[in-house]
Order: structure tokens, then sequence, then C-alpha cells
């Protein structure tokens, strides 16, 4: 247990907790990110991070293998396991979909990061 945890900055309660990355008062049930885990991160304040399957750290241009068939709509047969998708671009998709690429026999779509692994 950390000893050293802030108090709550909406009620100033002493008896916050930690609860996965969040620490949170008891007293009104305020949930806050701690300054320090949102400083030690590396990355700049606001930069959105992007990880496959597995936990690697996706980037622009990247190769990515799928990891699961998938069900293309409109079509007979699927994106197999194992296919490989080169240039891969991150996005703010809709619905978890965070990938645009071009996938060979398919053509343009998106793709959710959960799904494939980097190559």
């Amino acid at each position: 247990m950390n000893e050293n945890l802030p108090p709550c900055p909406k009620c100033s309660c002493e008896y916050t907790y930690e609860m996965n990355a969040l620490v949170v008062c008891p007293e009104c049930g305020h949930e806050s990110v701690p300054a320090e885990a949102a400083t030690e991160g590396g990355e700049a304040a606001g930069e959105r991070v992007v990880k496959d399957a597995v936990g690697n750290v996706l980037q622009d241009g990247d190769s990515v293998v799928v990891v699961k068939a998938l069900k293309v709509k409109g079509s007979p047969s699927g994106i197999k396991a194992g296919t490989k998708v080169r240039n891969i671009r991150l996005v703010d998709g809709v619905d978890g979909h965070d990938i645009d690429c071009k996938v060979d026999g398919f053509g343009a779509m998106q793709l959710k990061s959960s799904v494939v692994k980097k190559a």
C-alpha cells in the first residue's frame, strides 16, 4: 500500500485509496488520476497510445498480423488468421476500430487493435 496518497481534490478527505490506476475517495465517491502517474508515462500529455493484442505499442507505418479469423460483411470468406497487413495508420475510429489499412484481396478497411499483433 502506498501511504502517500493525495487527499481528495473535491472534499479534502485524507482516507483515499487506490483502485487500479485511480485514487478513490470513500466519502464523496470522487475518482481521480494521481499526479505522479499522469506525468511518469513518458508520452506527451494527451498523446494516444494504441496497443496490439499482446501489448506491443503500435505506430503509423507498422506491419501487423491478424491473430484470429474475421468475418467481412459482403464477402463469402473472411480474413484468415495469419494475414499480414502492411503500412497501417492509427485513427480515431468508430466503435473501437482504430487501425486504417488495406488488406490484400479485400481493400481498404478498419480493424481493431485487439485482433492484430505487431509483425
